[in-house]
C-alpha cells in the first residue's frame, strides 16, 4: 500500500497541480504560475518519494476564528510555489479545522503531504481510544478518503503507548508514515533513543542557526537509522527576524542569490544534507513567497554555513534568543490563546 500511496512531486505532477488548476474557474491562484524545475526535493529515506525542502507550519498561525481568509492565502500562496508539505497537530486550537476546510476549498487535500500528529493519553494505561478518536477527528478534518500520510507522536506524550500504536496503524493501512517529535533541545537525547529502537519512519525537531543541538547527535542519529528529519521553528517563531529587523543582508549572502533573511535563516537549515523538510509558520501571506523562495537556488557549502552563524552571532540580541517570547509583536487570538488566558485568570501562578 505505501509504494501505491507514496506522493513523488514529479515535473508532470508539479505542473499539475502548481497552478491550483483544480480551482473553480475565476477563483485567485487558478492563473498560477509553472513551478520551476530547480525546486529543491529530498528523498524520504527508504522510499521512492520526494518531498520539497520547505513546508507549512500552522502552530498559532492557523489558529483563529475569524480570519480564515488570510490562512486560505497562505496556503494558496505555499501550494502556488511548490510547497506540499502541511504540519499541523490538534493541540494546535482550531489550525487543523482550518486547514482543512481551505484545503477542501482549494481542492488540494488528495495531494497534500499531510504530517499530523497524536497529543493523546487515555482514562487509563494502554487505553488506544482517545488517540483513535483523534485520528478520527483529523480523518474527518481534513476530508481524507486515504491513509494519512505522516502521524507523528507529538513532543513524544504518551510516547511508550503511541509509538507501537503508530506501527499498528501503518500496518493496518490507516497511516503511510510513523513519527516523533520535540521542540525542546533537553529531550533530544530521549527522542534520539526513541529514533533508534523504534524505527520510525520521521522525527521531527527543534533546529536553526541559533538553536544547533540537534546536529551534534540527533539529527545524525536520523541519518544513520534511515529516519526522515523535519524541522520545527526554523525561525524561531519570528524572534530570528525580530533581531535582524531592518539590518541588511551581509554582502557574501546576496553573493549567493540569498535576498531576503527569511532564505538566509531556511537555507542554512536545510543545506544540511540530513534535513527533510524544514517547517516554518507564518501568518502573513507576503512572507510565504521569502519562505519557499529558499528552496530555489544554490544551498551554502559548510564553509559557508558557518560564516553564516558567524556573522549572526555578530548580532545583539543573538544570544538571547532563547529567552524572547514567541512571535514577538505578534497576537494571535483563537482557541489556544482563549484558553490560556482563562485559566491564567484563576491561577494565583503563572511562569515567568
Amino acid at each position: 500500500m505505501q509504494n501505491n500511496l507514496s506522493w513523488t512531486p514529479t515535473r508532470r505532477q508539479l505542473m499539475k497541480a502548481g497552478g491550483l488548476g483544480a480551482l473553480p474557474v475565476g477563483t485567485a491562484g487558478a492563473a498560477a504560475a509553472e513551478p520551476d524545475d530547480d525546486l529543491i526535493t529530498r528523498t524520504v529515506p527508504g522510499t521512492n518519494e520526494r518531498l520539497p525542502a520547505i513546508g507549512l507550519g500552522t502552530f498559532m498561525t492557523f489558529d483563529t476564528f475569524s480570519d480564515r481568509h488570510r490562512v486560505r492565502e497562505v496556503v494558496r500562496r505555499h501550494w502556488r510555489a511548490g510547497g506540499r508539505v502541511f504540519d499541523c497537530s490538534p493541540l494546535y486550537g482550531r489550525s487543523e479545522v482550518n486547514l482543512g476546510e481551505v484545503a477542501a476549498d482549494l481542492r488540494i487535500g488528495d495531494r497534500m503531504f499531510l504530517a499530523g500528529k497524536i497529543w493523546s493519553t487515555g482514562e487509563h494505561l494502554w487505553d488506544d481510544s482517545h488517540a483513535e478518536a483523534s485520528r478520527r477527528r483529523t480523518v474527518e478534518r481534513m476530508s481524507l478518503d486515504r491513509p494519512v500520510d505522516l502521524m507523528q507522536c507529538h513532543s513524544l506524550v504518551n510516547v511508550d503507548v503511541i509509538v507501537p500504536l503508530l506501527h499498528a496503524w501503518k500496518k493496518e493501512g490507516r497511516i503511510r508514515h510513523l513519527g516523533v517529535t520535540h521542540h525542546e533541545p533537553a529531550y533530544f537525547p530521549l527522542v534520539e533513543s526513541w529514533v533508534e529502537r523504534a524505527a520510525p519512519d520521521f522525527v521531527q525537531v527543534h533546529y536553526s542557526i541559533h538553536t544547533r543541538a540537534a546536529e551534534e547527535r540527533l539529527i545524525p542519529a536520523a541519518a544513520a537509522n534511515g529516519t526522515a528529519v523535519l524541522v520545527n521553528m526554523p525561525l524561531e517563531k519570528a524572534r530570528l527576524h525580530q533581531i535582524v529587523a531592518g539590518r541588511p543582508l551581509p554582502g557574501f549572502a546576496r553573493e549567493l542569490g540569498i535576498s531576503t533573511w527569511s532564505q538566509y535563516f531556511l537555507k542554512w537549515v536545510i543545506s544540511n544534507p540530513a534535513v527533510t523538510c524544514a517547517l516554518p509558520a507564518t501568518s502573513n501571506p507576503a512572507h510565504v513567497a521569502e519562505n519557499v523562495a529558499a528552496m530555489r537556488g544554490p544551498l551554502p557549502d559548510t564553509a559557508t554555513r558557518r560564516r553564516m552563524v558567524q556573522h549572526m552571532e555578530t548580532i545583539p540580541g543573538f544570544d538571547r534568543i532563547a529567552t524572547m517570547p514567541w512571535y514577538p509583536g505578534k497576537r494571535y487570538t483563537g482557541l489556544v490563546s482563549r484558553a490560556q488566558a482563562a485559566i491564567r485568570e484563576r491561577s494565583p501562578w503563572w511562569p515567568s
